[in-house]
């Protein structure tokens, strides 16, 4: 995971060659792809982005609008997809990351808890465009399909955003409260551990003695 967000890192980099614009049309298509063809890995792309903001590199809140514009728009087409070919179309060809038994089970969420799952839909890691789908087969109504959904990206995307844009502007302060947990907390349980041993030990001991 660290490996693969470092080279879209570098790439992301790379780019910068050519001007921001760029940087600010690959946020774009990720956050669209990522939803059309999952497991594409649009998170870490976002991450990578608001990283770059907080190095003063690109503006946090043309990152933060692109990166819902992309993927507000490939929920809702997925949505219109389920919507126009419906249930049985979706059944039949029973694909690979949107299987029969998926449509069954997020039907079954729909009914009880519709609301929640599409407000909560984006923290659903391998479940987003399925949500979506499920929501257009079912007949959602289009507005607040829209609005839970951009509910949700608002929360996540801006989680993601505001995380990777505090540890970049703080990063040394992580540093040195992680160094300092480290020489805190290695003693501590080293420690524990050994009283554990000493009291295991002490207890086979008293055991052998009363036998």
């Amino acid at each position: 995971m660290e490996q693969l967000l470092q080279l879209i890192e570098q790439v992301m980099d790379k780019l910068f060659a050519y001007g921001p614009v760029w940087i600010y049309v690959v946020l774009l298509l990720s956050s669209f792809i990522e939803n059309i063809f999952p497991p594409f890995p649009g998170d870490f792309i976002t991450i990578a982005g608001g990283a770059l903001a907080a190095a003063g590199r690109l503006n946090i809140s043309v990152v933060f609008v692109l990166v819902y514009l992309g993927g507000i728009a490939s929920v809702m087409l997925l949505y219109y997809l389920g919507l126009r070919f419906g249930r049985d179309f979706f059944i039949r060809k029973n694909y690979k990351y949107f299987s029969v038994k998926d449509i069954i089970y997020l039907e079954g969420w729909f009914a009880r808890r519709g609301v929640i799952l599409l407000v909560f839909s984006r923290f659903i890691v391998g479940a987003r465009a399925a949500i979506a789908l499920v929501a257009g087969i079912g007949g959602y109504a289009a507005v607040p399909m829209c609005l839970f959904a951009s509910i949700s990206f608002w929360l996540f995307n801006g989680l993601l955003l505001f995380s990777s844009y505090v540890f970049v502007v703080n990063f040394e302060t992580i540093t040195h409260y992680y160094r300092l947990y480290e020489k805190i907390a290695w003693p501590v349980i080293i420690g524990a551990m050994i009283v554990l041993i000493a009291w295991k030990l002490s207890k086979s001991r008293k055991n052998a003695g009363s036998a």
